[in-house]
C-alpha cells in the first residue's frame, strides 16, 4: 500500500471514529429521559447534595454542618416502601453497596417486612435514581437518605448497610444520631486501614486512575449508551472516588448503641479482618461469621441472613440488645488498644489477584518504586513475602522481555518510537552498544545493577539479535538476584517505620513517602558508594550542583527570563526584540536555518567553511551521491562535520570518518514514521586548530561594531598510563568526572581500552559546552585587527546586527590579526556570549552579562524598528517556540 493510501486510510478511520463519537454522545443525551418507575417503586425530587468538610471526626449533634444542599438542583431518588405502615411497625433501611441499586434486596426485603417497614432506595447515581449528581460520597448519600425518611416521616430507623453501604450508615449516624436505631453491617465496610491499601492517600489515587479509566471508557469510545448500563460505570467509579474513610473508626469507637456484624469468613472483597476490627473496637456488637459463602451472601443466603437480622431487631426494640455502657469490661479495654497490636491478615482471594496484577503492572511503568511500595506491603501485614516477590519478578521478567522484543522488532529505530523515545537518548544506546561489544552478555547482568542502563540495554540486546534463550536465562538470574534484594529492603524499613507509623497514623502519606525516600537513598546512593566507580560518579554529581557551570539550563536561565520579562514589559513586548537581526527569521531566536545564514555570508566565502545541504526528503543514496560531489568540487576528504540544519547546542552534530558513517548516521536520523522526511542536515569541511566563539554587536547609527567577547574553547584530553581503562581515566579525573555520562556516552565503544602509557584520549570534537567541552574567558586577545575583520564580514551579511561567530583558527597569532579563521556557524539573537562559562566566573558574573547582552538586544531591536524593520507578531514566535519544541523543524 502506497504512503498516499495510507495516509487516506488513516484519516478516513478518524473521521469514522470522530462521527460515530459525535453520533453515540449525542444518542445518550437524547436517551438521558428518566426511565418509567415499576409499580412497586416510588420516587421523590430531594435537593442536590455536596459533602462539606467529609474528613473531620465530629460525629456528636446534628452534623447537619457536614454537607451542603442546593434546592436550585432536583435530585430524583426511587425507593421501595414495603411492609406494615403503622406506628407500631418499626421500620427498617436498606443501604445498597456500590455498583448495586434497591434490587440488591429483592430477596432479603420481604423476609423482613413481615412486621417491619422496610425501605429501599436506589441511591443517587445507581439503578433508577438520577445519576447525574454534584457528589457521589457516601456522606452525600447519607443526607439523601435523610431527605427520604424525612419524606416519610420516619423518625427512628433500623440500619442495614452492604458493602459500600456500610459507609453510608456510618456517616448517616454522623449526620443524625438521635434517628439511628441500630446498625447491622453486612459485608459492609468501615475502617480506612483494612479498604485496599490501607492508606487515604494512595487508595485515592488508585481510585482517581479507576475513575479517568471508565471516564475516558465511556466518552471516548462510541457505544451508544451500552456502556451506560454497565455494572461498573461512572457514578460507581466516583463513588470510591468522592468517600473519605478516614473518620469511621472514630464513629466506629464513638458509637453507643446496639450493632450486629454479619461477614463471610471468605470474603475477598471486603476482608475478614475488616468485620473482626469493627467488632473489637465496637465492643457491645455481636459478630455472626459465616464459615462458608463469599462477600454476595446477600444474595446466595437471604435466608441465613434474615434470621440475625429479626432476632437483633427484637432485642434492640425490647431493650435487652446491649449498648456500649452494657459492653464486657474486657472487650471495652481491648476496644483502646492501637490498631497495630492487631494482627493484619494478607490480602486474598480476588483482593489478592486485583493488588497483584496491580504490582506487575506497576512494574512495567517503574521497577524500584513498585518493588519498595511491595516490599511497604509485606512489612504491613498486606502481603505474604511469597505472594510479593512473586509479583514483582514476575512483572519484572515480562517487562524486560518486551523490551528485548521491542528492540528486537524495530531495532536502533526503537529509541525514535513513543514510548521510549521519552526515556531513552540515542547517547544512552551507544553507550549500551559499547558495553556490549565488550562485556557481552554479562552486561544484560550488570545493568540490573546499574541505575539508567537497563532500558538501553535490554532494547539493544533485541537490535543486535542477541540469542533469546542465553539471554533470557542471564536475565532470569539477574531478576533472581535484584528482585529479592529491593523488596527486602523495603520490607526492612517498612518494619522500622511501623512503630513511627503507630504514633503518626494522620501523616501515614508522610511516613509512606519517608520510607520510599530512604530506599531510593539506599540504592542511588550508599550501594553506589561501595564500588569506585559509584563513589567518583556521586563526587561528580555534587560538584555539578556546586559550580554553576553544570545547572541544569532552566536553573541558569531562570534570573535571565525574569530579566527579559521586565525589558519585554518596558519595550512593548517581547516580540519586539525579534528584529535585532531583520535578515535572520525570528532575529535568531530559535529554529533559523543555519543553511539560510550561510548564504548570508557567502560574501566573505575566504572566511566561511565550505558546507553542502542534504535535503531530508532526498533518499540516503543521494545524498551519499551529493556528499561525493561535495569532496570533489572542493577537493576535500574525510573527516566531515554533519549537523542539522535547525539544531541548538549541537544537538545531532556528528564527526563522519568516511562513507559508511555517514550512511549510518542518515540511518539513524531517519523517524520512526516511514512516510514522514528525515531532517535537513548539512554537510561540512572539518577545520582543525584552536576553537573560539566571538560575540559581535553593532547599532544601526553606529559606524563600527565591536567584539563584546572571546572565548576559547578547549577540548579536554586525558592520557593513557597503561593501567587504567578510558572509563577509569575519566572517573579518576577531578573535572571529567563532572561530565562523565557525556564523555562515557561518546566514547562508549573505547569505554573499556586501555591506553597506552602516553597516548591521547580526546574526550570530545566539537567547542559545545554541553558536550563537555572547556570555555575561557580570551578578551585579552581581541585586537583592533580582529575587531576590523568581524565588522567587515557582519556588514557584508545586510541586516545582522547581533550575534556569535563560532570559527577555527589556524593559530593564536592568526586569530589577533584576524586572518586564516573559518567560520563554522552563526547564531543570532540566543547566541550566548560564552566566556561566561569560564570556571573564574560565578553565577552572578554569568546572570549580569547576559541581562547586559539582552538589553543591548532590546536596544538594538528599538533602533531597527525607528529604520522601518518589522517584529514578529508573538504569535508568530510562539508557533516558531512550539515547531522547535515538537521537533517540526525538518
Amino acid at each position: 500500500m502506497s504512503s498516499r493510501r495510507r495516509r487516506r486510510l488513516r484519516r478516513g478511520l478518524l473521521i469514522s471514529y470522530l462521527v460515530l463519537l459525535v453520533a453515540s454522545h449525542a444518542y445518550r443525551r437524547f436517551e438521558a429521559s428518566n426511565p418509567a418507575i415499576p409499580d412497586d417503586c416510588a420516587s421523590f425530587e430531594a435537593e442536590a447534595v455536596r459533602g462539606g468538610d467529609s474528613g473531620r471526626d465530629d460525629a456528636s449533634g446534628s452534623g447537619r454542618e457536614l454537607v451542603h444542599r442546593d434546592p436550585g438542583q432536583g435530585v430524583r431518588v426511587v425507593y421501595q416502601d414495603i411492609g406494615p405502615r403503622d406506628s407500631a411497625a418499626p421500620a427498617i433501611l436498606l443501604l445498597h453497596g456500590s455498583p448495586g441499586s434497591l434490587r440488591d434486596f429483592r430477596d432479603l426485603g420481604p423476609r423482613l417486612a413481615q412486621n417491619h417497614r422496610v425501605v429501599a432506595p436506589s441511591l443517587p447515581g445507581f439503578g433508577l435514581s438520577d445519576h447525574r449528581i454534584p457528589d457521589y460520597s457516601t456522606l452525600a448519600h447519607a443526607d439523601y437518605c435523610l431527605q427520604l425518611l424525612d419524606q416519610l416521616g420516619i423518625e427512628r430507623v433500623h440500619l442495614v448497610a452492604f458493602s459500600m453501604g456500610g459507609g453510608v450508615a456510618l456517616d448517616l449516624y454522623r449526620l443524625a444520631p438521635d434517628r439511628v436505631a441500630s446498625i447491622s453491617m453486612v459485608s459492609a465496610i468501615g475502617v480506612q486501614e483494612l479498604e485496599l491499601l490501607g492508606n487515604y492517600e494512595l487508595n485515592h489515587v488508585i481510585h482517581g486512575i479507576q475513575w479517568g479509566l471508565v471516564w475516558a471508557l465511556e466518552n471516548l469510545v462510541p457505544h451508544f449508551g451500552w456502556l451506560d448500563d454497565s455494572m461498573l460505570d461512572l457514578p460507581y467509579a466516583r463513588n470510591f472516588y468522592d468517600t473519605d474513610q478516614r473518620p469511621f473508626r472514630k464513629v466506629l469507637l464513638d458509637y453507643p448503641g446496639p450493632m450486629l456484624i454479619i461477614h463471610a469468613r471468605d470474603d475477598s472483597l471486603v476482608p475478614f479482618a475488616a468485620a473482626r476490627e469493627h467488632h473489637r473496637i465496637v465492643p457491645q456488637s455481636e459478630l455472626v461469621v459465616f464459615e462458608s459463602g463469599n462477600h454476595f451472601i446477600l444474595w446466595t443466603d437471604p435466608q441465613r441472613i434474615a434470621r440475625p437480622l429479626l432476632d437483633f431487631f427484637a432485642a434492640v426494640e425490647s431493650g435487652s440488645a446491649p449498648g456500649r455502657a452494657q459492653a464486657n469490661p474486657e472487650r471495652l479495654a481491648a476496644a483502646t488498644l492501637p490498631f497495630r497490636e492487631i494482627t493484619v491478615e494478607p490480602a486474598h482471594g480476588l483482593a489478592l489477584f486485583l493488588l497483584l496484577l496491580l504490582i506487575v503492572t506497576g512494574t512495567f511503568i517503574t521497577e524500584d518504586l513498585t518493588c519498595i511500595a511491595t516490599g511497604l506491603l509485606i512489612a504491613n501485614g498486606r502481603l505474604s513475602w511469597e505472594a510479593g516477590f512473586s509479583a514483582c519478578f514476575l512483572g519484572i521478567y515480562l517487562g524486560d522481555q518486551l523490551l528485548y522484543l521491542a528492540g528486537r522488532l524495530m531495532g536502533r529505530a526503537a529509541v525514535k518510537r513513543a514510548p521510549w523515545k521519552w526515556i531513552v537518548s540515542e547517547e544512552g544506546l551507544r553507550l549500551a552498544a559499547g558495553w556490549f561489544e565488550r562485556r557481552g552478555m554479562m552486561v544484560i547482568l550488570l545493568s540490573r545493577f546499574v541505575p539508567g542502563t537497563r532500558l538501553p540495554t535490554y532494547l539493544l540486546a533485541g537490535a543486535v539479535r542477541a540469542r533469546y534463550w542465553l539471554f533470557a536465562v542471564y536475565f532470569f538470574v539477574a531478576v533472581a538476584l535484584w528482585t529479592p534484594l529491593l523488596v527486602g529492603l523495603s520490607v526492612i524499613v517498612g518494619q522500622r517505620a511501623a512503630g513511627v507509623w503507630q504514633r503518626v497514623e494522620h501523616d501515614a502519606f508522610w511516613v509512606l513517602a519517608l520510607s520510599f525516600l530512604t530506599v531510593l537513598l539506599v540504592l542511588r546512593v550508599i550501594l553506589p558508594a561501595f564500588t569506585h566507580r559509584g563513589r567518583r560518579l556521586l563526587l561528580g554529581r555534587w560538584r555539578r550542583l556546586r559550580h554553576w557551570e553544570f545547572w541544569p539550563l532552566w536553573v541558569v536561565y531562570f534570573p535571565v527570563v525574569l530579566r527579559i520579562l521586565r525589558l519585554s514589559l518596558r519595550r512593548g513586548g517581547f516580540a519586539r526584540v525579534t528584529a535585532v537581526n531583520p535578515a535572520i527569521p525570528l532575529g535568531g531566536l530559535v529554529g533559523e536555518s543555519k543553511w539560510e545564514i550561510c548564504q548570508g555570508l557567502s560574501g566573505s566565502p575566504e572566511y566561511l567553511a565550505r558546507t553542502a545541504k542534504l535535503p531530508g526528503e532526498l533518499p540516503i543514496d543521494s545524498c551519499v551521491d551529493l556528499a561525493r560531489e561535495f569532496l570533489a568540487t572542493h577537493g576535500l576528504d574525510y573527516p566531515l562535520v554533519l549537523k542539522p540544519d535547525h539544531g541548538q547546542r549541537s544537538e545531532h552534530v556528528y564527526i563522519l570518518r568516511d562513507e559508511t558513517d555517514l550512511r549510518d548516521r542518515l540511518l539513524d536520523l531517519a523517524p520512526a514514521d516511514e512516510e514522514s522526511p528525515r531532517r535537513t542536515m548539512l554537510l561540512q569541511e572539518y577545520v582543525d586548530g584552536p576553537e573560539y566563539g566571538v560575540f559581535y554587536l553593532r547599532h544601526p547609527g553606529q559606524a563600527r561594531g565591536r567584539v563584546s567577547s572571546l572565548t576559547r574553547k578547549l577540548l579536554p584530553v586525558l592520557f593513557g598510563d597503561g593501567t587504567r581503562t578510558v572509563q577509569r581515566l575519566i572517573l579518576d579525573d577531578p573535572r571529567a568526572v563532572c561530565m562523565a555520562n557525556a564523555y562515557m556516552s561518546g566514547l562508549a565503544e573505547r569505554l573499556f581500552d586501555t591506553p597506552a602509557p602516553g597516548e591521547e584520549v580526546r574526550l570530545v570534537e566539537l567547542g559545545s559546552h554541553c558536550r563537555g567541552a572547556i570555555f575561557e574567558d580570551a578578551s585579552e586577545r581581541i585586537t583592533p585587527e580582529l575587531e576590523d575583520r568581524i565588522d567587515e564580514i557582519a556588514r557584508r551579511y545586510e541586516g545582522f546586527y547581533f550575534g556569535r561567530f563560532d570559527l577555527r583558527v589556524s593559530s593564536e597569532e592568526a586569530l589577533r590579526e584576524g586572518r586564516d579563521f573559518k567560520i563554522l556557524e552563526l547564531n543570532g539573537l540566543t547566541g550566548e556570549a560564552t566566556h561566561i562559562y569560564d570556571a573564574r566566573y560565578s553565577a552572578w558574573d554569568a546572570w549580569r552579562s547576559l541581562g547586559a547582552q539582552w538589553e543591548d538586544a532590546f536596544a538594538i531591536a528599538e533602533e531597527n524598528i525607528a529604520h522601518g524593520a518589522r517584529p514578529a507578531r508573538l504569535i508568530e514566535v510562539l508557533r516558531e517556540v512550539g515547531s522547535f519544541l515538537r521537533g517540526e523543524r525538518s
